[in-house]
């Protein structure tokens, strides 16, 4: 028999739109720099993790619950879901969780938007909004930042058409650590209107100290309104990947029909539990973090007196295209920081000790 097909070009097999689509970048490994460099270890601010290990009580979840993990979770999440609705006043019935924030808004646009609708946010912002949007069909909008690298919501505003069906905002904004106000946040949901869905993302709440910026979770009397959050930031939980959102009941209900059954599983269900317990403890940290992120920008102003306030846990130098080259040198000293090609460098707020390693390295390389 003649295989009249071993010679013939492959035939395409996956969408060769998604060919132009960037990667997903995540923070590179501090042990595979230690070795290439034969330092005793490297050190990560690229990856907004909090470095003070794990919640008290987590671990210790997390390890009864994985002696059932021969059985399947409760995909209800019925538990957490509680927890957190009397934790944050909202019913269940708003509540859905996921494999991490970032997945719940990948499910928002699957339950939104269908091919050539349009999915509008600002950038820069998180980085994986163009991969979600194109991976569902959908159309991009970007709406450049405003000179403070935040959030042009007037300009957001003009740019939604009768085509656009999901709104992000980012809020901080990822990964400029810049955060909208109250006022402007209430224009720019008058102007939009009640037919599109906007997704207030606040993976970053915790750290928020400035007054002015409005806790997303106020907005809920508005139908159309979506908070996002995380349990990877603040509450320690980055490795279990748990997120969850608030919304209508319609809108909460959409989102479990089209979520991965499973995906939030036991482990992080556990640790969560058990994370929601340490309040005190978690409000402690943000504090610290809080306080490293204002001496670390005041210093960072020194070289670079544009780097804006930031409401996360994480700063922005707006290096432009210095960003990749200033990236390289942080790794050449052992510190690893996450630069954005063409427009600046994301630096993860952590210990004094690495903070003061990263400011040195900084020093050397914009003074």
């Amino acid at each position: 028999m003649t295989d009249t097909g071993r010679h013939q070009p492959p035939l395409r097999l996956t969408r060769a739109d998604l060919d132009a689509l960037p990667n997903y970048v995540p923070g590179r490994s501090p042990a595979d720099l230690a070795r290439e460099l034969g330092l005793a270890e490297a050190i990560k601010l690229a990856s907004n993790e909090v470095p003070y290990g794990p919640l008290p009580g987590v671990v210790e979840a997390v390890a009864e619950a994985v002696a059932g993990s021969h059985r399947y979770p409760d995909m209800g999440v019925v538990a957490l879901r509680a927890a957190l609705a009397e934790r944050y006043g909202v019913d269940p019935d708003r509540i859905a969780t996921g494999c991490g924030s970032v997945a719940l808004a990948e499910h928002l646009v699957r339950a939104t938007c269908l091919p050539g609708d349009e999915l509008l946010y600002s950038w820069r912002s998180f980085e994986a909004y163009p991969i979600i949007a194109a991976t569902s069909g959908a159309s991009s909008v970007r709406v450049p930042n405003d000179a403070g690298h935040g959030h042009d919501l007037a300009a957001m505003a003009a740019a939604v058409t009768d085509r656009t069906r999901m709104v992000l905002v980012c809020n901080p904004n990822n990964p400029t650590g810049t955060a909208v106000h109250g006022p402007e946040l209430d224009r720019f949901l008058d102007a939009v209107g009640d037919d599109v869905l906007v997704v207030i993302d606040e993976a970053y709440r915790e750290f928020v100290t400035d007054p002015q910026v409005p806790d997303g979770l106020t907005y809920l009397d508005r139908p159309n309104v979506v908070v996002l959050r995380t349990l990877s930031k603040a509450w320690g939980l980055a490795g279990l990947r748990i997120g969850w959102l608030v919304g209508a009941p319609e809108v909460a209900a959409a989102v479990r029909k089209v979520v991965t059954p499973f995906s939030t599983s036991m482990a992080a269900q556990a640790g969560a539990l058990a994370a929601l317990a340490q309040a005190d403890e978690v409000e402690r940290r943000c504090a610290l973090v809080v306080a490293e992120r204002d001496r670390v920008t005041a210093a960072l102003r020194r070289f670079v007196p544009d780097v804006p306030s930031s409401q996360a846990n994480f700063v922005w130098l707006p290096l432009g295209e210095r960003a990749v080259e200033f990236g390289r040198a942080c790794e050449a000293r052992g510190v690893i920081v996450r630069p954005f090609p063409g427009d600046g460098v994301r630096v993860t707020i952590g210990t004094p000790a690495e903070n003061d390693a990263f400011l040195a390295v900084a020093e050397a390389a914009l003074s």
